[in-house]
This record gives C-alpha cells, sequence and structure tokens, in this order.
C-alpha cells in the first residue's frame, strides 16, 4: 500500500517507518502538529523530523506552520477532552491529504507512543478513512518502544521530555516535582 504516515517527530517515527517499510508498504511523511508547545519546542522536532527524514531516505511533506493558537481555540474549556480534540485535528488533516494525493491508507505514529490512547485514535483514524474512501492502516507500534529509543539515542535525535501540548508539558514537570495538577 502507499500510506501517509503522520509523523509528530523523528524518535517516535523511527520504528513505524522500519515496520511499515519491512511489509512493503511505500511510505510518506506528513509532519503536522499545531498542538506543540512552546515555540522552540516545535522548532526542535520540527529539525529532529528533519534529520529523521534526511537519514531515512523518508519523503515528509512538512507544516511548519505554528499552530498553537488553533489549537487553543478547539481545546480551551473542554481540557478534559484535549486528547481526543488533538487527534481529530491532526488526523482529519493527514486523512484528507492523503485522499488528496492518492495515497491508499494513512496512519500516524501517535500509535508507537504508550502515552496516547490507542483505541480512539483507531476509531478516530478508521471514521475519517471511511469518510475519505482510504484505509486507516492499524499497528500497535508500541511493541517496539525501546528499540525506537535506542535507534534515536544512536542517531543523536532531539528527544522531547512530554507529549507535546502546553498541558503535558505542565503534567510531566509538575509531577516531577511532586505538585499536584489543577
Amino acid at each position: 500500500m502507499k500510506i501517509l504516515l503522520h509523523t509528530c517527530c523523528g524518535p517516535c517515527s523511527i520504528y513505524p517507518l522500519a515496520r511499515l517499510r519491512e511489509q512493503g508498504h511505500q511510505v510518506s511523511g506528513y509532519f503536522y502538529n499545531p498542538n506543540i508547545h512552546p515555540f522552540q519546542e516545535f522548532k526542535k522536532r520540527l529539525a529532529a523530523m528533519r534529520v529523521l527524514a534526511e537519514k531515512e531516505d523518508f519523503t515528509v511533506t512538512y507544516d511548519s506552520t505554528y499552530g498553537l493558537k488553533e489549537y487553543l481555540r478547539q481545546v480551551v474549556f473542554k481540557e478534559q477532552e484535549r486528547c481526543r480534540i488533538c487527534y481529530g485535528m491532526r488526523l482529519s488533516e493527514v486523512a484528507r491529504l492523503a485522499a488528496e494525493q492518492g495515497f491508499d491508507a494513512f496512519s500516524s505514529t501517535l500509535l508507537y507512543s504508550r502515552y496516547q490512547q490507542h483505541g480512539e485514535i483507531r476509531s478516530q483514524g478508521e471514521e475519517l478513512a471511511a469518510q475519505h474512501g482510504l484505509a486507516f492502516y492499524y499497528e500497535d507500534f508500541r511493541q517496539g518502544w525501546q528499540e525506537g529509543i535506542d535507534r534515536s539515542l544512536a542517531m543523536e535525535l532531539y528527544r522531547q521530555p512530554y507529549c507535546g501540548c502546553i498541558y503535558s508539558e505542565q503534567e510531566r514537570y509538575d509531577k516531577k516535582m511532586g505538585r499536584k495538577t489543577a
């Protein structure tokens, strides 16, 4: 299949890309992440994705627009639903682009993370795929968690310390310092 892979960052792309290629799929990437905060974090992740793409001969389309305003417009006062909303923002954009560019299917590197809600991602992906006349490629890439970490360290890729949004940043550091989050 010709698959458009949503990429959240370089390190999380390593294992899914390798798995999809091993299975004989033709894979292109799409970096679209309006949730990432702050701006310098967004720039670091974008740069790491570019490094990985070059090292792996991986064609990636980049949306380098810092989308924090749009992300916040969607999640403010709905913080408990922020992950579901964020998945929808990103998956709907990758599904649209995949359909527009003639891909057979789309998937996401979010399926590599132990911290993401696979059931929600899969459900939204399948719904969007049906709307766009595509397939949603689901695989639990978490089995390659350590392999992805080891390879990203060997490549000296920037590895982010939290999911990406302003809320996950607070949760990461508040927990580390022993504080309770709001």
